[in-house]
């Protein structure tokens, strides 16, 4: 497939927005992990730094061809431009468990907040502000516990043969990542957290944020993403140009950064597990998606704001995987400030209040 010209042209940035270094995303240039052992320390201690001091960093030269990025964005076009009864042959599953398949505007809820009983009273009034997105999730055709739930071949010729490649291409760069996670942190193994890591249980993610009135947004009939952490260990995030992301500034919390797109770049932030694992030494900040500082508007009441695609991939250890504090991250002065507990439960309990039950009677397609 020609995808030359269908990738979102992204702005070309440094990434930052103004001098102090508490409202920056650091920039990591990854080439030298496959350098000498000084430039791959260099790398790892830069990661490390961004891990603790922001929880974000822009990642460049990670090894992912731009041409490969310009595919999945152009598939991911493809997807979204289907008709809303074709994207509907591949739904997402009922319930919170199987997170898989096309989603539709209004069928997911993010939210931080955690709980043992679906559709709570919290998740009720949660669920009043619709998040108007739609996405497309897959992961490892071996993961019997969350099986795919792919478009017919028939319907997208192309989507899932690309789409295995490209998940399992995401990968390979978050083990070196992983690595380098790894070694900034002091372990003297530095395969210590990617032999947590199959790569089976990881997260590929399509993204689309359809246009939409600017005043709904303003006066939050609908959000876009609301702020929250990620369940992962990390996540690997690919977006266009459109803008606004935003990153809670560790030093003033309710204050958020913009993560002003940088082309071809990778933004990977720490997740819950990750934070977790490090004691709270690497931290799983919060964000979220809301108005661009660019959009498109038209004369009268009517200003829309600009559609964005965005591509996360997010990195889970293996279900069984126990999440307890690194012997790198604790001493007796810093004892381990978590309980021991597997990514399978972790995942089960953040999960609850995301998707309601009997999604498939929400899928009308209203929110369009």
């Amino acid at each position: 497939m020609n995808s030359e010209n269908m990738q979102p042209q992204q702005r070309e940035s440094d990434g930052n927005t103004g001098n102090n270094p508490a409202t920056r995303i650091p920039v990591v240039d990854f080439s030298g992990w496959k350098s000498t052992r000084e430039e791959r320390m260099k790398v790892a201690h830069e990661i490390v730094s961004a891990c603790r001091n922001v929880g974000f960093a822009n990642i460049i030269n990670h090894g992912i061809p731009p041409e490969r990025l310009a595919e999945a964005f152009a598939w991911s076009k493809q997807f979204f431009d289907l008709t809303q009864q074709q994207k509907l042959q591949a739904p997402h599953p009922d319930g919170s468990s199987i997170h898989r398949g096309y989603s539709w505007p209004g069928l997911e809820k993010v939210s931080q907040s955690m709980g043992d009983t679906e559709m709570s009273e919290l998740a009720k009034k949660l669920r009043e502000i619709t998040d108007y997105k739609e996405s497309y999730d897959m992961g490892s055709d071996q993961d019997s516990n969350q099986p795919n739930v792919w478009i017919p071949d028939d319907t997208l010729p192309g989507f899932r043969s690309f789409m295995i490649k490209f998940y399992w291409e995401c990968f390979r760069v978050a083990s070196d990542i992983l690595r380098a996670i790894s070694i900034g942190i002091g372990l003297e193994d530095e395969d210590q957290l990617l032999k947590l890591h199959s790569g089976h249980n990881n997260q590929l993610r399509l993204l689309h944020y359809p246009p939409l009135p600017a005043a709904t947004l303003e006066n939050e009939q609908y959000a876009r993403m609301p702020a929250h952490t990620d369940w992962s260990s990390i996540t690997l995030l690919f977006q266009d140009d459109c803008g606004g992301l935003e990153v809670e500034n560790i030093k003033r919390p309710g204050e958020f950064i913009p993560a002003t797109p940088i082309k071809s770049a990778i933004v990977m932030n720490v997740g819950d597990l990750l934070q977790r694992w490090s004691n709270d030494n690497l931290r799983s900040t919060s964000h979220r998606v809301t108005m661009p500082p660019l959009t498109d508007r038209l004369d009268g009441p009517n200003r829309m704001v600009r559609e964005r695609y965005s591509i996360p991939y997010f990195i889970a250890p293996d279900p069984t995987s126990v999440i307890e504090c690194l012997p790198t991250c604790t001493s007796a002065r810093n004892p381990p400030k978590y309980l021991p507990i597997s990514q399978g439960e972790y995942n089960r309990i953040r999960a609850m209040m995301h998707y309601p039950n009997k999604a498939a009677e929400a899928g009308s397609g209203e929110a369009y």
